[in-house]
């Protein structure tokens, strides 16, 4: 039923009586008699929203309307009260028999506790209060006298379900400052409610049927704090992320997994991390380790860039030495991004210092090996590339060289499974962003918790308007 609120609405209190086959008090009398049956006060148990144009039909109890705008499944609405605070409402659950607050089993009761509100989404610029005095049971379960559950809120909390909902949808999209405006809330309820929000909608089969992982860290603060994160290339999302960048921290991950779920993952994407090499061969014996080709050739672009600065150094003050200035970019840049003026630079190079074009002309030529789709080109590529490389007498090339023999079997890999951890660093460039719109965190379990927020694969789903379907 539509019902008119302005200018035809009237509030009428009274007996509870239908308005169908018989007349109501104060409907049809005069207009002195009307008025003592009609009596114009603030909302209470037994109001009803009549239509006065259109008393054929059904009325609607203003009970009645605000649960179905509250949008609670199991709740009852006794009373509608206006306060300095807001709007109260005073509520209860549906269910008879109280359930344990923390497992959700019946349990006998206790007594009850002092009477509680909770925060719910507003009207407007109104607050909404939802008002209920909780029992207390005697739990088997977990062991003493706990809080009864109810349907609009989790245990401990003082907001509702929807309510949460929508703060956690709003910290997915900007920052936690704008979150507070928007919702009148504390910074720290803000972080409050994302941990409890991600502990409810955290897929807890996240960590089954993993095959490819991709491996990473996160530099969240300075001094050295870090994040390792571990992300599943299939379902493209962070499944676990903890405090720290060591071998003992990633041991913890394959310790949660298990050595059933452990012995299921086939592929594992890394840089050249020593630490976690070392864990993935202790945990993951059967996983092929695939180090990423960004490191590795990251690993000769700073072995060029070595060069460079030490021919700086040696032809500094000569005519060789001021040809060798801006052309940082031109050396490490892609043959086909150079501009006009780097390409000038470059033939400059070329002339007038044979070491430094020699250094550039091995980090193409490894470019060039990683590009081969065949393993055994790929292979032979390396081969002759790590012997010239050794034969270079350039210091840096020669240190990469014996780094990349080192790891040839996990560079080999890349060419067979052409997986990379371009997905993990995109991860970590969203969680920067994340970090910076905060203006930073003092602790990783608040960074974490927005990790998997927006990363975890959480789609959350709050009470807002939807738009019309055409």
């Amino acid at each position: 039923m539509t019902v008119d609120f302005f200018p035809r609405i009237a509030l009428w209190t009274g007996a509870k009586r239908s308005i169908r086959g018989k007349r109501s008090t104060g409907v049809g009398r005069s207009g002195n008699e009307a008025a003592g049956g009609w009596r114009a006060h603030g909302f209470a148990d037994e109001l009803w929203v009549l239509n006065v144009h259109r008393f054929s039909e059904v009325p609607v109890r203003v009970t009645t309307l605000f649960r179905r705008l509250l949008g609670v499944s199991d709740l009852l609405v006794e009373k509608v009260q206006l306060s300095e605070d807001g709007l109260v409402l005073r509520v209860r659950p549906r269910w008879r028999r109280p359930r344990c607050g923390e497992c959700g089993r019946r349990a006998p009761l206790e007594d009850r506790a002092r009477p509680r509100r909770w925060r719910h989404l507003g009207l407007g610029a109104i607050r909404l209060w939802l008002e209920y005095q909780p029992r207390r049971v005697l739990c088997r379960r977990c062991g003493g006298i706990r809080v009864e559950r109810v349907p609009w809120a989790v245990h401990q909390s003082r907001f509702t379900e929807p309510f949460e909902e929508l703060v956690g949808y709003l910290a997915q999209v900007t920052d936690k400052t704008k979150v507070t405006k928007l919702m009148g809330i504390s910074w720290a309820t803000v972080g409050r409610i994302v941990e409890r929000v991600v502990a409810r909608r955290l897929d807890p089969a996240r960590l089954d049927d993993l095959k490819r992982i991709g491996i990473d860290e996160f530099s969240y603060r300075r001094r050295h704090r870090y994040l390792t994160t571990v992300v599943d290339h299939e379902r493209r999302r962070i499944v676990w992320a903890a405090k720290g960048h060591s071998a003992a921290t990633l041991k913890a991950f394959f310790e949660e997994l298990g050595p059933e779920r452990c012995a299921k993952i086939e592929v594992a994407t890394i840089d050249m991390a020593g630490g976690y090499i070392s864990a993935i061969e202790q945990c993951l014996p059967r996983a092929r380790v695939v180090f990423d080709r960004f490191h590795v050739q990251r690993l000769v672009g700073d072995a060029l860039d070595k060069v460079r600065r030490e021919q700086l150094v040696e032809l500094r003050g000569t005519p060789e030495g001021k040809e060798l200035f801006r052309t940082r970019f031109a050396l490490l840049k892609n043959p086909w991004n150079l501009t006009r003026y780097e390409h000038k630079k470059l033939s400059q190079v070329q002339r007038t210092n044979a070491p430094l074009y020699r250094a550039y002309l091995l980090k193409e030529t490894l470019a060039q090996a990683l590009d081969y789709r065949q393993p055994k080109r790929a292979k032979q590529a390396l081969k002759e590339w790590l012997s010239w490389a050794s034969r270079s007498k350039l210091k840096p090339f020669v240190k990469a060289a014996r780094t990349i023999r080192k790891h040839m079997h996990g560079i080999l890999a890349y060419i067979d499974d052409r997986m990379t951890n371009g997905i993990v660093e995109g991860f970590n460039n969203r969680l920067r962003m994340i970090a910076r719109r905060a203006f930073g965190f003092h602790g990783s379990q608040p960074l974490i918790a927005m990790l998997f927020l927006c990363c975890g694969g959480i789609e959350l789903d709050p009470p807002l308007p939807r738009p019309p379907q055409t």
